[in-house]
């Protein structure tokens, strides 16, 4: 986006307001009104082919006729209508048009014809386009609110550094209002509707050159555009302006056609989560911790190694209470004080007490003990971040209570307020003082966890584009599989393909045995009988291999049984999920899951865009509960996590692998052998793109 094409979103010197209404109320009537309302300085031409006037106000019959071109023009007419207005606008070269109207939704006859007529007019033209369906702009430092937003009759607009995109139009006004009740304010606000041209990450990089914008609030229901979020993310990261986001759940549906356990564990939001925190994004779960974390994240930088070590201390030991059980609850370490710490609070006259809360009780609620016990917190290595937490005294006197927090805002520590009593007055004087402030423990919490689970963003690696697979994917049996992880170089348990009617006379591999049917048609074989354990000799082969056949003919008719898989039974300290696949809106992604059919029940995971280095696989392999059991945990066996962290690059490395082109792999599952042994694959099903080799 150029600066002239930003200029034109945000501070046109003239803009149009297409069908705009003389009724006042109407959603069409507004614009005209709030920018009148709100002392916007630039030109507006009303246009109405049916009136003389809109709003007392001179109109015009069509864009043809109006005295300049203007630089944005918002349509607020009805579908067919909007395309029109967009043709003229494109004619008359208009630099960007924003359309409020629906009826451009995808899969429908309507809607795709409307959807590519406006491309065709965008495409042979200069003109830029804002939606279909966005409720439009704006400046509030300006009063530019052109959107028909009924929340934007608040007066006055409240002006602020943080920069809203959204792609939901009611959000706007729902962030506005709760902005103004916060003491939080706007430089900017833009919905984006559908993104048919202009999308949210190209607005919002553009942005970033804005010397009024400090960081930005992003409303997502989805990552359409993703690598144009990507980039404006790591651009984002290298200024210095924070992103947070709110990100609607997405749909499981793609996830319930995938033929492995990796689609269902990658197939939902866990994706969207791994892309938001790999490129430096707070994601809050929280609405109000989309505004109220904004302060947060400015202070906390963004971590290889967060250390999530928090103090928490109160003038009220209930509040303190909610706030450890919530922070402890996110995955925060709530820190009792050091030794060296605990002994200065106690020459203040501070008892720090045996738990992890500092409560200074009612009779600590002076300036003095406050600001002293923040002094020495904030001064005190062990924490990463310091939470107040005061009690009543911040509605009846937040003089006392809120002044000496204000005072401690410029410590190198992090320092955030949690406020227990309904304190309007007090958390916007917070805010006002830089200071991080919270009106319940849950946003807080959510607030914290969003803000250190933000990775550094790394620079950007092009995985390989796949495209077409829908009819063309080609999913391989075990065997092959195995071939393509062990190109990556990750072992498989040893193996022989047998032929059903040539059995060996000897088993082919060490016992015990698993013999497995070997078929590309058959993802999840113990479903239908198609493995048997614990096979000791031929003749057991011999009896396994007919009980397969007659198994799986029986469950799934039609399909010929002709070869099996014999592979040694390995018995490990872990066993895991080792994934790989191409998500449709972020790109490929890896899985790291506790293993074996169980793996979806259980969905203990951790998930990442793809490809990784060690010092991340290492990260996703601490956030699999299930492998505290490979860890030496009270006195067992300790496994081979090296050699996971290995292994889990290894499977990452094919977002950019150009032969085999894979869609979605998965070892499942790999046994995580005793330190120094490796880990081994047992079981693997791999979907290239293309035809099968």
């Amino acid at each position: 986006m150029t600066s002239d094409l930003y200029q034109a979103l945000f501070a046109p010197a003239a803009v149009a307001l297409v069908g705009a209404s003389d009724v006042p109320g109407k959603a069409t009537a507004r614009p005209l009104n709030f920018l009148r309302r709100h002392g916007w300085a630039g030109d507006v031409y009303p246009i109405n082919a049916k009136r003389a006037t809109v709003l007392g106000e001179r109109a015009w019959a069509s864009l043809e006729d109006l005295p300049a071109v203007p630089e944005h023009a918002l349509v607020l007419t009805p579908a067919d209508a909007a395309v029109e207005a967009v043709r003229q606008c494109a004619e008359l070269g208009v630099t960007v048009a924003t359309v409020v109207a629906d009826g451009f939704l995808p899969g429908t006859a309507d809607g795709d014809r409307r959807r590519q007529e406006l491309r065709e007019i965008v495409d042979g033209s200069t003109l830029r386009l804002l939606g279909p369906s966005s409720l439009g702009v704006a400046t509030i430092a300006t009063g530019l609110a052109l959107t028909g937003n009924a929340a934007f009759v608040e007066h006055p607009l409240p002006a602020g550094d943080v920069f809203v995109a959204s792609q939901s139009g009611s959000v706007l006004g729902a962030l506005l209002s709760r902005g103004v009740e916060m003491g939080v304010g706007f430089a900017g606000m833009v919905s984006v509707g559908n993104e048919l041209d202009i999308s949210l990450g190209e607005v919002c990089h553009a942005a970033l050159d804005d010397v009024a914008v400090a960081g930005f609030a992003l409303f997502l229901e989805n990552l359409a555009h993703a690598d144009e979020l990507a980039d404006f993310a790591r651009a984002a990261a290298a200024r210095g302006k924070p992103v947070v986001a709110y990100k609607l759940g997405r749909s499981d549906d793609g996830a319930r056609l995938s033929v492995s356990h990796t689609g269902a564990l990658a197939g939902d939001d866990a994706v969207a989560d791994a892309f938001l925190r790999a490129h430096g994004i707070a994601r809050v779960t929280t609405f109000d911790a989309l505004l109220e974390a904004q302060l947060l994240a400015r202070r906390i930088p963004i971590s290889a190694s967060p250390g999530r070590r928090v103090a928490v201390v109160s003038t009220t030991g209930g509040g303190g209470a909610m706030a450890v059980d919530c922070l402890a609850a996110a995955g925060l370490k709530v820190t009792a004080p050091a030794p060296m710490t605990a002994a200065r609070l106690a020459g203040l006259g501070v008892e720090a007490g045996p738990g992890a809360l500092i409560d200074l009780t009612l009779s600590g609620t002076t300036y003095d003990t406050i600001k002293g016990a923040l002094d020495v917190l904030l001064d005190a290595p062990e924490f990463d971040a310091v939470i107040v937490v005061p009690g009543s005294s911040a509605r009846f006197s937040p003089e006392i209570s809120v002044k000496p927090i204000i005072d401690s805002a410029t410590a190198d520590t992090p320092l955030g307020v949690f406020v227990v009593p309904a304190a309007p007055d007090a958390l916007r004087l917070l805010r006002r003082g830089g200071v991080p402030a919270f009106r319940t423990a849950e946003s807080l919490a959510d607030a914290m966890t969003a803000v250190f689970s933000r990775e550094p963003v790394r620079p950007a690696v092009a995985p390989v584009q796949v495209t077409g697979t829908g009819g063309g994917a080609v999913t391989l049996d075990e065997d092959a599989s195995y071939a393509v992880l062990e190109q990556l170089g990750i072992r498989a348990a040893p193996r022989v393909v047998v032929d059903v009617d040539r059995l060996p006379t000897e088993l082919p591999v060490a016992a015990p045995a698993v013999i497995k049917v070997l078929s590309a048609a058959l993802a999840h074989k113990s479903d239908v009988g198609g493995v048997v354990l614990g096979i000791a000799d031929a003749q057991q082969l011999q009896a396994a291999a007919s009980r397969i056949r007659s198994a799986v003919s029986a469950a799934v008719p039609g399909l010929s049984v002709d070869r099996l898989l014999v592979q040694q039974m390995v018995r490990g300290v872990a066993e895991v999920l080792i994934g790989f696949r191409r998500d449709p809106d972020v790109g490929p992604v890896v899985v790291l899951a506790a293993g074996g059919v169980l793996a979806e029940v259980y969905r203990d995971r951790s998930v990442r865009t793809a490809p990784v280095d060690l010092d991340q696989a290492r990260a996703m392999i601490g956030e699999v509960r299930g492998l505290v059991v490979a860890t030496g945990f009270r006195g067992g066996p300790r496994g081979d996590l090296d050699a996971l962290a290995e292994a889990i690059v290894a499977m990452s490395r094919l977002a950019t692998a150009v032969e085999p082109t894979v869609v979605e792999a998965e070892a499942n599952p790999v046994l995580v052998l005793a330190d120094g042994r490796g880990v081994m694959a047992v079981d693997a099903v791999v979907t290239l793109a293309g035809s099968a080799p």
